[in-house]
């Protein structure tokens, strides 16, 4: 039986090892520097569905949108129009009581998505017109991943100061969401120890956790009435598959049904990794949404 922490390794090191991708047009949608989309033309000049990419990396400021391109290029040359969007994450400091950068911000991270998402139709008719904003779907990696799902979840929010500061009135103009491998369920996150306490740094600290953990939690804002698919790797030891099936039953109590696909033999990585089968099985997922 292979190792696993030196099959991680092997995998994060391949889908890293691709050189970034510079995209066809960039636009802001807001004033931080972080607030900007880079935009992927499909390749062959079609008239296409767009796909709405989040990055992971667990909202940690090292990780930004460009160890994606790889991945957003794979989806442009398989005839996609592909949105790679930025947002704030987590300073360049420890957590308190750790060695690495903290992750995320609350409530710039929710507020970035959210702009990024509204904007996106009218940045789109500018920078990308070969995209058909009525074929959206929305993807992410990761922490990228949750983020795609709170996006198509934001109709449900509960109300609270929170709840008014993101929510739409109906649901998002969506085919759908495919979520990889995503921290799509905070409570199991917590208890697995995600990304080394991810999830609470994402909220503010343990003592915020409770008050804000309903506004953007995944698993507590369903049902959504938006298709869902979620594509995760038997093998992952970043985001274990028990974070998604978590999910997915969280879901199915709510009456809703979420699509699971698991592939044998394959960690956290290959799904944004263009060397690896996985990514063909992901893109398959967002065709079956977006055609």
């Amino acid at each position: 039986m292979p190792d696993p922490a030196a099959r991680d390794a092997a995998e994060e090191a391949s889908a890293l090892s691709h050189p970034a991708v510079d995209p066809d047009s960039t636009a802001s949608y807001g004033e931080h520097p972080d607030q900007i989309v880079d935009f992927y033309a499909p390749r062959g000049g079609d008239r296409a569905p767009l796909v709405v990419v989040l990055h992971g990396g667990a909202w940690r400021a090292p990780y930004d949108r460009r160890h994606i391109t790889p991945f957003v290029d794979y989806l442009a040359r398989r005839g996609f129009a592909v949105a790679n969007v930025e947002y704030r994450r987590g300073r360049d400091i420890p957590a308190q009581g750790g060695s690495g950068p903290v992750a995320g911000r609350w409530p710039e991270t929710f507020d970035d998505v959210a702009a990024a998402l509204d904007a996106l139709p009218g940045l789109v008719r500018t920078h990308l017109p070969q995209a058909d904003p009525r074929r959206t779907v929305v993807t992410g990696h990761s922490a990228g991943g949750h983020l795609a799902l709170w996006a198509a979840a934001r109709h449900v929010l509960p109300a609270g100061p929170a709840g008014a500061r993101w929510r739409l009135d109906a649901p998002p103009a969506l085919r759908g969401v495919v979520a990889l491998a995503p921290i799509a369920h905070f409570e199991r996150a917590v208890e697995l120890d995600v990304c080394g306490g991810a999830v609470s740094q994402l909220l503010g600290g343990e003592g915020d956790f409770e008050s804000r953990a309903g506004y953007a939690d995944p698993a507590a804002l369903l049902p959504t009435g938006i298709a869902t698919a979620v594509v995760q790797g038997r093998e992952d030891t970043v985001v274990p598959q028990a974070v998604a099936e978590a999910y997915v039953d969280a879901a199915a109590k709510a009456g809703e049904m979420v699509g699971l696909t698991l592939l044998d033999e394959v960690g956290h990585f290959p799904l944004i990794d263009p060397a690896a089968d996985a990514c063909a099985v992901v893109a398959e997922e967002i065709a079956q949404l977006a055609w």
